[in-house]
């Protein structure tokens, strides 16, 4: 009697037509909670700045994309610049800067990439065995991932405080020239260089800063993951796990 009072209820709230009726069902995330956002012409314009510096590809990651606006939008309250470390073509940074009216928050905008792909031999050799280098050996063969820089350049050029830097992480972070930061996003597929970019910003991010991680929560990602939650336990923060794939920080 209770089990079926129970279905009843959850059949009236909506429950039981999830699998039928579903709001949102792409990039790993299928929901039938409201996603209004997406018809929100703000949003949308930020968005198709996105798929035009990707040369009109559309990865169907709105939410992602939502996530990162929020973040971004919320890091301008705290003082510092902002980090980009694994920009590609620059789908979620172009959104950002597109979205925010970069030109009008004058900050700079650093964009870490080797703009080349991810450095080979930085994948562990448990990602090794998990197919994660050989995943990025094939994507770069498909040219999955950008490698002219000046292409890049051109993308950003309408907002003459993003900062493009080539090399790779984290070699080249020494020469990023950011004495405060409110924003952080790693996006690098491998766990060597993420975990690195965080510890050696964690002493600049200002207090309220956020720190976006693209593929913290996304199978077969687990090697980051878990190198990220020890790094974060070391610094004395935790990471909050996001239904989109990402996971998020927020330096207290």
């Amino acid at each position: 009697m209770i089990k079926r009072a129970i279905k009843a209820w959850l059949e009236s709230a909506g429950y039981a037509v999830y699998n039928k009726h579903t709001h949102y069902s792409r990039d790993g995330l299928n929901t039938l909670h409201n996603d209004s956002f997406r018809s929100d012409p703000v949003f949308q314009a930020a968005y198709n700045r996105g798929v035009r510096a990707s040369n009109g590809v559309d990865p169907q990651f709105e939410w992602r994309v939502h996530i990162a606006l929020w973040a971004a939008r919320n890091a301008l309250r705290t003082e510092g610049d902002f980090v980009e470390c694994g920009v590609n073509a620059g789908f979620i940074s172009s959104s950002i800067m597109h979205g925010l009216d970069w030109n009008q928050v004058n900050r700079p905008f650093y964009l870490v990439d080797t703009f080349t792909g991810p450095v080979l031999s930085q994948y562990s050799a448990e990602e090794v065995e998990r197919g994660r280098q050989k995943m990025a050996t094939d994507a770069i063969a498909a040219g999955a991932y950008v490698t002219q820089v000046d292409a890049v350049r051109a993308n950003f050029a309408e907002w003459p405080s993003a900062k493009v830097v080539q090399g790779a992480v984290p070699d080249v972070l020494g020469t990023i020239d950011a004495k405060k930061l409110a924003f952080l996003h790693l996006d690098m597929n491998c766990a060597e260089p993420e975990r690195a970019a965080l510890e050696f910003f964690w002493s600049r991010l200002s207090s309220g800063a956020f720190v976006l991680l693209d593929d913290y929560a996304f199978t077969g990602h687990d090697c980051q993951k878990r190198a990220i939650d020890d790094a974060a336990r070391n610094l004395g923060a935790d990471v909050v796990s996001l239904p989109t794939g990402q996971g998020m920080i927020m330096k207290p």
